[in-house]
């Protein structure tokens, strides 16, 4: 394929494209933001509660 080429169509894609309003890509932002703190507090007390049950499996 010829570069000009692909550089047109991809354009001509991307004119195609339907994109977010701004406040769509605040609240998509937030949404992310909230996830990623909730599943990184999940996580850690999961590794918590395990590394209380492996010391004492082994005995420390």
């Amino acid at each position: 394929m010829n570069p000009n080429q692909f550089v047109k169509e991809a354009v001509s894609e991307l004119k195609q494209s339907t994109w977010l309003t701004r406040e769509q890509a605040i609240d998509s932002t937030k949404a992310v933001l909230i996830l990623v703190v909730l599943m990184s507090l999940f996580i850690a007390g999961v590794d918590y509660v395990l590394s209380i049950f492996v010391r004492a499996f082994l005995g420390q």
